[in-house]
């Protein structure tokens, strides 16, 4: 049996998953009818999820480029990696640097099924996709490929890109960012969304709860509650904005406001 068989029977495809209804919203194929219609849904009671969902993806993009090209970061853990939709982070670093060693990590079965997407490194650089679970980071920082990939004695950029709002304060949010921190050397970099209802919150609110009733409970977070994930870090200037105002490519259409609902931020580790 083969790594790649093996998860696909897991896959419980009665119930919506977060990562298949966010590929179904962005046009994605790896999505079952119940994702479809969980999708459906939820952009009944939001009509800019999509145009949301997009720019938090750019946000990850530009926060990559930024780190590699910006601050020479080599090393990359991206915590959520959802279903592999090009540009992935490695395609995105290893423009910039080819030799950029990244780790993905996710916990749906079906991200592990299509995870052979995700390890199509240049020749000089090295990927690795790691099945685990955010609310688990001994089994990130102890498997193989973290140990593997990722040297301590350097940099490394942490990514946590869309999932921060499925981690409850329940779940000891604050606590779990940190340990994936701790490990990391001096220099390192958080690079970060979380998701608010500070500008749509009818309209937010209603998504939340529609994903709440599918068994996905959310937690939306001010922006102070936002800021308060990077305390004892050196924040990149904008500091922590909507996703669509960091640091925004020239040719990056306008965007509303309300249409938008998640914080961004980048931050240097310095001890």
């Amino acid at each position: 049996m083969t790594q790649q068989e093996n998860p696909v029977r897991r896959i419980n495809t009665g119930e919506a998953h977060s990562a298949r209804v966010y590929d179904y919203i962005l046009g994605g194929k790896d999505n079952y009818p119940v994702d479809k219609e969980a999708g459906d849904a939820m952009c009944r009671e939001w009509q800019a999820l999509p145009v949301h969902m997009r720019a938090n993806r750019e946000f990850m993009h530009r926060a990559a480029r930024y780190l590699a090209r910006e601050e020479g970061i080599r090393q990359f853990l991206d915590i959520g990696t959802g279903l592999p939709t090009s540009p992935n982070v490695h395609e995105v670093v290893q423009e910039v640097r080819p030799d950029a060693s990244i780790v993905y990590v996710d916990n749906d079965p079906i991200v592990l099924a299509h995870a052979r997407a995700l390890l199509t490194s240049s020749p000089e650089g090295r990927t690795a996709y790691v099945d685990a679970d955010m609310r688990d980071p001994d089994a990130i920082l102890g498997s193989p490929q973290f140990q593997e990939l990722l040297d301590l004695r350097e940099p490394v950029g942490l990514l946590i890109i869309g999932i921060l709002h499925f981690i409850l304060d329940t779940d000891d949010d604050h606590g779990l960012v940190q340990r994936l921190l701790d490990p990391l050397p001096a220099g390192s970099f958080l690079a970060m969304t979380i998701g608010t209802a500070d500008f749509a919150p009818q309209e937010v609110g209603r998504v939340a709860a529609e994903y709440a009733r599918r068994g996905m409970p959310m937690q939306l977070r001010t922006q102070a509650e936002a800021e308060a994930f990077f305390d004892g870090l050196d924040l990149v200037e904008p500091g922590v904005t909507q996703v669509h105002h960091w640091r925004p490519d020239a040719d990056q259409d306008d965007i509303d406001d309300r249409d938008i609902a998640m914080y961004g931020g980048v931050a240097r580790k310095n001890a």
